[in-house]
């Protein structure tokens, strides 16, 4: 992480600056929720950035940059405000919701109005933490894996030695927890996932196969990441039709993406897209179930335009778990 120079007493300890402690707990949260250890966030000044300005970059490449004022405070609109506020208005950096950023003597107005209110540090730190878990299959390489491994050998050093690379070559077992978490599936419970990549290697070496295989053991920390402790999931499920269709375009793809047509393509994003966001209005989970053979294909299709819709197969729902379809999506 870069800052510009007026940014520099938000991490200096010795003028009380409380960013650096922040990010620790950020690091240490995401380490823990992520299921691996995040590597540490090296900070340091940048006479070339604008003096409010920071920027964060992932492998010396530039993920996110923001500006935050150090004097003020910004104060988020969740959406449900009664009323303005004096200040410069602006967007959350983490979320891109509506924001002004005000002075401090005006925090419990704000309040009162239903604003959140936030210190500079804070944003910069929400930010980084939505940025860290947007990348976190970046931020899981070789040597971060060969340490979950080696501290697995640990505690069943046979289900190791039978995967790694008795079984399997460290790189596809990298793919795979790579594929966990970029469907924000945590890799915590490393013994499960190598027990079943050992069981299921001898069938096929394909990561999308194995991981299909593991999100199956996984179900229920999936459906529970995603509903918690409810009864009742509801879901959103495809019209017959057009899931035989895209098997077809799966079947047609082979190894590669599958050739749906572009006009079935951008009406299915866009109803797809619609129907989730009614679902988090009415402050529930937006699931979209469907059969085993497209989930891989659908998932990848909505993971950057509707990240918020999350994409089962009917492999991954225990049979205990009862679902109520709220809306069906057809051609």
């Amino acid at each position: 992480m870069e800052v510009g120079y007026r940014l520099i007493p938000l991490v200096d300890k010795g003028q009380n600056g409380q960013l650096l402690a922040r990010i620790k707990a950020v690091r240490r949260k995401l380490s823990q929720d992520l299921g691996f250890l995040v590597a540490a966030v090296h900070i340091r000044d940048n006479l070339d950035l604008p003096p409010t300005a920071y920027r964060i970059s992932l492998l010396g490449v530039t993920v996110a940059q923001a500006e935050v004022y150090p004097e003020r405070e910004l104060a988020i609109d969740p959406g449900q405000v009664q009323g303005e506020l004096p200040g410069t208005p602006t967007r959350d950096p983490a979320f891109g919701l509506p924001a002004v950023w005000i002075d401090g003597s005006l925090r419990e107005l704000a309040q009162s109005l239903g604003y959140t209110v936030v210190d500079p540090a804070t944003v910069i730190a929400t930010h980084l933490n939505h940025v860290l878990s947007a990348h976190a299959p970046e931020l899981l390489g070789h040597e971060e894996v060969q340490e979950l491994l080696d501290r697995l050998a640990k505690v069943s050093p046979r289900v190791v030695q039978d995967l790694v690379p008795k079984t399997l070559p460290l790189r596809v077992v990298v793919r795979v927890l790579q594929g966990l978490l970029a469907e924000h599936v945590p890799i915590r419970d490393m013994r499960t996932i190598a027990e079943t990549l050992a069981e299921q290697a001898p069938r096929s070496q394909d990561p999308d196969v194995l991981l299909a295989a593991v999100r199956a053991r996984l179900g229920r920390l999936i459906i529970q990441q995603i509903n918690g402790l409810g009864d009742e999931l509801p879901v959103i499920t495809l019209d017959p039709k057009l899931e035989q269709i895209l098997q077809k375009a799966v079947q047609a793809g082979g190894d590669g993406p599958a050739p749906v047509e572009p006009g079935l393509a951008e009406r299915l994003h866009q109803t797809l897209g619609e129907t989730a966001g009614r679902q988090e209005l009415a402050g529930q989970p937006a699931v979209l179930l469907v059969s085993d053979a497209i989930r891989t294909m659908l998932a990848r299709f909505v993971r950057h335009g509707i990240p918020n819709l999350h994409v089962l197969g009917f492999g991954e729902i225990p049979e205990d778990r009862k679902l109520k379809v709220i809306a069906t999506v057809g051609k």
